[in-house]
């Protein structure tokens, strides 16, 4: 999927044309006020120290190799959507004028911070993350920070980073005797 969508980006192909089609229309659907408040659970600021919080409820209960590797996993978020950034150089729905919107790293980094949180905390916890998740997304695109395929990118991209949590937790379990 990530593959697809990224050439479709480069090459300007159909899927990119109806994405921007799609956005134009989108774009301001609901007030601003709204859609940014969505958008804001992507940031930095919102999501690390709700997992940050988590990782210090799973040290607290001896599941120390499930918080690192869940920090882990948050920090190959820019150390992989920067460069598909610089590569792409997409602009913003907004700001033609601008470029490195492709992939959104409000949603990956929301992808990561909640799914690793609800992980750490309780897995019944992971719908409220796909939640948040869809929130972000959804806020970014009404309000015009980014096209669909930036976000279905993030999506993409992180989608398989979230099995490292599951294997620490498999891996990382002391041994029965």
């Amino acid at each position: 999927m990530l593959a697809l969508v990224t050439w479709q980006v480069l090459v300007a192909g159909p899927l990119a044309r109806l994405d921007e089609r799609i956005s134009r229309a989108l774009v301001d659907l609901v007030p601003r006020w709204l859609s940014e408040l969505g958008a804001d659970l992507g940031n930095m600021t919102v999501a690390l120290p709700v997992l940050g919080c988590a990782m210090a409820y799973a040290v607290w209960r001896g599941r120390r190799s499930q918080a690192l590797f869940a920090g882990l996993t948050m920090a190959l978020v820019p150390l992989l959507v920067i460069p598909l950034k610089e590569w792409t150089a997409r602009p913003g729905p907004l700001e033609p004028w601008a470029a490195g919107y492709y992939p959104s790293g409000h949603t990956a980094t929301a992808m990561v911070a909640y799914a690793g949180a609800a992980f750490l905390v309780s897995n019944r916890l992971i719908p409220l993350a796909v939640v948040l998740t869809a929130l972000t997304a959804t806020g970014l695109i009404l309000r015009g920070f980014h096209w669909p395929l930036d976000v279905l990118a993030s999506v993409a991209l992180c989608l398989p980073l979230l099995r490292w949590p599951v294997i620490a937790a498999r891996y990382g379990r002391p041994a029965r005797s």
